[in-house]
């Protein structure tokens, strides 16, 4: 996208958000003149969209007048807790969150609000904090399109359910997802869940680990549904390397480029595309607004575990071999060049 046109799409934002939002005084005052300073606390870069997710949104900060701090966790929590500490410290006007862990956040957040700085939690939830704002994709229906698509292909065998880290509450969410359709299945006697995994973190060494330790017990996997394209990958090696790919149907989410990849070569069954620019330039408006002391009413709410807060909800995309065209590569997320570099096309 042109210069001028994130900055087209950035006034439509403001004025968008002005006509749905009801903006209060709040203790958090930015001084008559002073450029707001966003701080940014990411859990981790280890998955590939978190560098597109900060690039977009610091660009998007920047372009409407702010300054931008980030710090990254690398998949610690008491770091980012200490990072979130040192943030304040340096006068942030509102905190930015993608939590490493949901619930071992929550008395950092406390500590950020009791000082009148707001925050927005950035696709991931931290729970019993009452924080200001919460944007992210729907991600119960992230994981119910996941078993759909797998469903839909494989309407009975044996199932493999790897889920993201248990800390991080999306990961609880797409499990909602995921057993809001198989369940059923299951209950019919069409399916069976042969092993669910937890991994500790969204590692996909220990995902291949555990994934091998099935496969030594069970070989007639006929469908895999992975938290994400990483853990999709991790158990589609462990499958190949054991013979066992044949006609595996094997779902993941975040669109990776590798993932599309293998859709298109036909490994990998199908993804979740969340359009992380989309994601990253609502969030950095919202949060200059809140930055600014504005308070934002949206028309939803999700229980965090302690009250409801405000959620701004995006609609999250299914990707398959036949949607690739209609889908990434028509947004520009992928290039037709890159996705079918493998394969004729």
């Amino acid at each position: 996208m042109e210069k001028t046109d994130r900055l087209a799409a950035l006034l439509l934002l403001s004025v968008l958000v002005f006509a749905l939002s009801a903006c209060q005084a709040k203790h958090h005052r930015l001084a008559a003149g002073r450029v707001p300073l966003v701080g940014f606390s990411l859990d981790s870069l280890v998955v590939e969209r978190w560098q597109r997710d900060i690039e977009v949104f610091s660009r998007s900060v920047k372009e409407l007048g702010a300054d931008f701090i980030l710090r990254v966790a690398d998949q610690d929590a008491a770091v980012q807790g200490d990072q979130i500490r040192e943030l304040v410290d340096k006068g942030i006007d509102v905190l930015v969150i993608v939590p490493n862990d949901a619930e071992r956040l929550s008395s950092a957040v406390a500590e950020v609000k009791a000082k009148g700085i707001p925050v927005l939690s950035y696709d991931r939830l931290v729970r019993k904090a009452g924080v200001d704002l919460y944007v992210s994709f729907d991600n119960e229906k992230v994981g119910s399109l996941m078993a759909e698509a797998v469903a839909r292909a494989v309407p009975s065998g044996d199932y493999v359910v790897i889920n993201g880290a248990r800390s991080d509450y999306n990961a609880i969410m797409l499990n909602n997802g995921f057993h809001r359709i198989i369940d059923p299945m299951v209950k019919s006697g069409k399916v069976r869940i042969v092993a669910e995994l937890w991994p500790k973190f969204w590692d996909s060494d220990e995902v291949k680990s555990e994934m091998e330790a099935v496969v030594s017990g069970e070989r007639g996997i006929d469908a895999v549904i992975a938290g994400n394209d990483m853990l999709a990958e991790a158990a589609i090696s462990v499958l190949s390397e054991n013979r066992l790919m044949g006609s595996v149907r094997v779902a993941g989410q975040d669109a990776e480029l590798a993932a599309c990849q293998r859709i298109a070569e036909g490994s990998q069954y199908a993804t979740i595309y969340k359009p992380i620019d989309r994601l990253a330039l609502k969030a950095a408006g919202f949060a200059v607004m809140l930055a600014k002391g504005e308070r934002i009413e949206t028309d939803a709410v999700i229980d965090d575990g302690a009250g409801k807060v405000p959620y701004v909800r995006l609609e999250p995309i299914l990707v398959t071999k036949a949607l690739l065209a209609s889908t990434v590569i028509k947004d520009g997320f992928h290039a037709a060049s890159d996705v079918y570099r493998n394969v004729g096309h």
